[in-house]
């Protein structure tokens, strides 16, 4: 598979906009894919926010397997995070409780000296973890764009909430990425533009990993009995779907994309494409 990079000009923007905005903030919130945590912690976002309290918010935890126990492990690092679903409106007591749970002492000392403040928290990630949805559940009200696709946001957005304030910023990369294995599992969730992928060489990639960790998973969704090599795999999946091109060949550009979106809209069940020692390893 092709080497994946993938960090364009207003990037480059945002991160030095991330890095003036950050002394006017108290704190930062950056939501993680709770389907690969570790893939999708940006260091670079951390580095910014150095010294400053950072609540870890995985996404998305109605489509991972491990949500829960990705939590754990951040917080026996010494780190704050929760898992939810942004979509789910449940979870918006829960989120905001956490976000001044990082902020509690700095708020019990601005009340022992007699006066009240707003804390602001600016909001990370990598594209496509659902920022903007965090923020909107946390105001109650669509208060952000937001979209299924990487680079939605590309400005900064402050939204004044009750008791907080938050910025809305651009999803942003590592400039580089030195694990491909990383990069790899970012593509399948769609945090980096699908425009420069190569999606014959990512759906046969994505097999392979399906094929190691949910073998059962694939022979459910398509009906696949042989699952000793990817190509195989996909040549099955064209055949149960009916994916055949005019004069007998198949469409295996559909069969891919529809591979990925199987993941990407949790039709393959919940999965977690980081491994535990990639969770365990990573320095929230």
């Amino acid at each position: 598979m092709r080497t994946i990079q993938w960090f364009p000009g207003h990037m480059t923007r945002a991160m030095r906009m991330m890095g003036e905005s950050a002394a006017l903030c108290d704190g930062a919130v950056m939501v993680l894919d709770a389907r690969c945590p570790a893939s999708s912690f940006n260091v670079k976002l951390k580095k910014v926010f150095a010294g400053k309290p950072v609540l870890y918010v995985l996404n998305k935890s109605d489509l991972a397997e491990n949500a829960a126990e990705w939590v754990k492990a951040i917080r026996a690092k010494g780190g704050a995070a929760v898992a939810l679903n942004a979509t789910a409106s449940g979870c918006r007591r829960e989120l905001f409780a956490a976000c001044g749970e990082i902020v509690r002492d700095k708020r019990e000392r601005a009340i022992a000296k007699g006066y009240e403040r707003v804390f602001r928290f600016m909001v990370l990630g990598v594209p496509n973890t659902g920022k903007s949805t965090v923020i909107n559940l946390l105001s109650g009200a669509k208060r952000t764009v937001t979209g299924n696709k990487a680079g939605v946001t590309r400005g900064k957005q402050w939204i004044r909430l009750e008791g907080f304030e938050l910025l809305d910023t651009p999803g942003t990369m590592p400039p580089a990425f030195e694990n491909q294995t990383f990069a790899r599992r970012l593509a399948y969730v769609g945090s980096i533009n699908d425009d420069i992928l190569d999606f014959d060489d990512l759906a046969l990639a994505l097999l392979a990993d399906m094929a190691q960790k949910y073998p059962d998973r694939l022979k459910a969704r398509y009906g696949i009995a042989d699952l000793s090599s990817p190509p195989a795999m996909l040549e099955g999946i064209c055949v149960r779907r009916g994916l055949v091109l005019r004069g007998g060949g198949y469409d295996y550009e559909r069969a891919c994309r529809a591979v990925i979106d199987d993941l990407r809209k949790g039709r393959l069940g919940r999965v977690d494409l980081d491994d535990r020692e990639d969770v365990l390893n990573t320095d929230f």
